[in-house]
């Protein structure tokens, strides 16, 4: 299970990286700026905080607090960025901090402690949390997409009233062996 475990992580998170880049697709500049109100927090600002919690968790993961002193949490959630290129540059950076920390750990590794602010962590919770925090503001991301595209909204998974067709498919083919997001990363189906 644990020489699983790496790679199966990279996958999920390869598939929430793919989820927020599909959205990004479908919105236009200004829309990755809008704010609801003053209290909620505009796509900018979600990608804003991604970037400065991966910078902050990924670099040197193994050898300091994943709590960086650099770290400016708070500047995070104010409107900085006012260009689509530079936010999609700092989405992708969070994301190449990311996977370059996966990709050079070891399974000798995942027993590890490791700190995020001063709180010991084995490696597999510290990931496991990042798993846990990543996928939940890229789902607002999405859900602001949606709200913004509206009746334009290009479905990131089963459309709505097309569950039944979708199991039906499903279940006419023989079983999968591969995982879940090989299929959703290949753009093959939902």
């Amino acid at each position: 299970m644990r020489a699983e475990y790496l790679p199966s992580v990279k996958k999920q998170f390869e598939y929430y990286k793919a989820l927020g880049d599909k959205t990004f697709l479908q919105l236009p500049d200004d829309a990755l700026f809008w704010q609801y109100n003053e209290e909620c927090n505009s796509i900018a600002m979600i990608v804003q905080h991604l970037w400065g919690n991966m910078r902050s968790r990924w670099i040197d993961f193994l050898t300091t607090d994943g709590e960086k002193e650099w770290r400016n949490r708070e500047e995070e959630f104010e409107p900085l960025v006012k260009e689509k290129q530079e936010l999609l540059a700092k989405w992708q950076e969070g994301w190449q901090c990311l996977f370059h920390a996966l990709d050079n750990l070891t399974e000798d590794d995942l027993s590890k402690i490791i700190y995020i602010r001063n709180e010991g962590h084995t490696v597999i919770e510290a990931i496991n949390r990042q798993l846990a925090h990543y996928p939940y503001h890229i789902g607002q991301i999405v859900y602001l997409g949606k709200m913004i595209c509206n009746t334009d909204w290009k479905s990131l998974s089963i459309p709505k009233g097309e569950s039944k067709k979708y199991n039906e498919d499903k279940f006419s083919k023989p079983r999968q062996t591969r995982h879940f997001t090989d299929q959703y990363l290949n753009n093959e189906e939902k």
